[in-house]
């Protein structure tokens, strides 16, 4: 009998947490045999259980959801990642891709396709839908855009960090680094966007889907985290 596959679980609510460990257990040849709600967990557990594949948020307290996928991959470079995020974006997808994540799941998409993609990158293939794909494929870059390929992962992960209102020294504590540091990735990123301010950094930010709305206190520091990033050989649905 062919061991079924092992899955680590990773999002903020246990509602959402439940209800896909039942979707995922309740196909045979699926076992969730981990769960975590944050990605400092995420780590720990990967580390404790070696799922076969990891299904993974963005979004989550502490250590960002891109941050984990970079640890993991530090510590197992073979490791199966499948980001399951709300951000449809075509950013977030290509940030993901090039982070090394196996495939892109968006919350919206139907529950019978996460199980789709379990099996496809259990098996060795990549995943993404044929609609996020479309959307790569077809989506015209405008100048800010642009400008944000010229980041570096970390330096794209600072920029969305400070959107999202967080100060240096909390980013700086999320991403195990000092505050000098992130402050240094602050003003690589200024001269690559081209701004003079934050409020400058926080309009690209909105303009590219990293931030919802402007934060109620004005000064708000932004800094930006950045990729080396190729889009070639983009997957397809089942790459």
């Amino acid at each position: 009998m062919t061991a079924p596959i092992r899955v680590l679980l990773v999002d903020d609510h246990a509602v959402v947490r439940e209800g896909y460990r039942r979707l995922l257990e309740a196909t045979p040849e699926i076992r969730v045999v981990a769960e975590a709600n944050n990605g400092e967990d995420a780590c720990v557990r990967f580390m404790e259980c070696s799922p076969d594949v990891v299904v993974m948020d963005i979004t989550l307290p502490g250590t960002s959801g891109f941050e984990a996928l970079r640890r993991i991959l530090g510590r197992q470079p073979a490791a199966r990642v499948l980001m399951f995020s709300m951000h449809e974006d075509p950013l977030f997808v290509l940030r993901a891709l090039d982070g090394g994540a196996r495939g892109y799941l968006t919350k919206a998409s139907a529950p019978d396709m996460m199980v789709e993609a379990v099996r496809s990158i259990a098996g060795g293939s990549r995943f993404v839908p044929l609609e996020l794909v479309r959307k790569l494929q077809d989506r015209a870059l405008s100048e800010e855009q642009l400008k944000l390929d010229a980041l570096s992962e970390r330096e794209f992960e600072v920029l969305r960090l400070l959107a999202a209102g967080q100060g240096l020294a909390e980013i700086a504590a999320m991403l195990c680094v000092s505050s000098k540091t992130v402050a240094n990735y602050q003003t690589n990123i200024r001269q690559k966007l081209g701004c003079d301010n934050a409020m400058q950094l926080l309009r690209i930010a909105l303009t590219c889907g990293l931030a919802d709305s402007y934060p109620a206190a004005a000064g708000t520091s932004i800094e930006i985290p950045g990729r080396d990033a190729t889009r070639e050989n983009l997957p397809r649905n089942r790459g």
